[in-house]
């Protein structure tokens, strides 16, 4: 697939997987037929690079985050910018949805994670903690509590509802870079610049 003018940072398929999103440094989302490869739409309105896209579990909302510090809310069918969500003062780096797609989750340079009203765009909380970036952020699959990672090296979970970190989980010996719920929830899997 062919077409960015720059980096491609992120890449996720739609639910149904008919379509993938890709977020560049180009400043653009694109949308792409996974059958044909075809470029369907184009989405701009980002300022600076395109770090993070995600799609709501229904597939009618695209999430995407960047370098201008925002999160911008997409109708996928038509391709229009519905929301632009601002709060953080960073590079954001990851955005996830909850499992019904009420909720969308940030984590930036700014050190703090972000939990927003994807129906109006509003912030609901600001998590804090991390002493350094927070590179990656996840849903449990019942939606009751965030991971997130940081180059401070750990892993902290947090609950949802209350925003209240739950525990801090230590280990790895460099920037932890990315995080995953397992399906049935009983695991947790992380990734480091530790080669762990």
């Amino acid at each position: 697939l062919r077409g960015h003018d720059a980096f491609v940072s992120s890449v996720a398929f739609s639910p149904d997987g008919t379509r993938l999103a890709s977020g560049s440094g180009d400043t653009t989302i694109r949308l792409w037929d996974t059958t044909t490869g075809e470029t369907l739409s184009t989405l701009r309105g980002h300022e600076g690079w395109v770090s993070a896209v995600a799609f709501s579990p229904d597939g009618t909302l695209l999430a995407s985050a960047g370098g201008d510090n925002t999160i911008r809310l997409w109708d996928t069918v038509t391709g229009e910018a519905l929301s632009t969500l601002r709060g953080h003062e960073g590079w954001i780096f990851s955005v996830t949805f909850n499992f019904d797609g009420t909720r969308l989750a940030s984590a930036s340079g700014d050190r703090t994670i972000r939990l927003w009203d994807t129906s109006n765009g509003a912030a609901l909380s600001t998590l804090r903690g991390h002493e350094g970036l927070v590179s990656c952020v996840t849903f449990s699959p019942d939606g009751d509590r965030l991971a997130s990672s940081s180059d401070d090296t750990t892993i902290r979970l947090w609950d949802t509802a209350t925003g209240e970190e739950l525990n801090i989980l230590r280990g790895h010996e460099g920037w932890v870079s990315c995080v995953t719920f397992s399906p049935d929830d009983s695991r947790l899997a992380t990734t480091g610049f530790d080669t762990t």
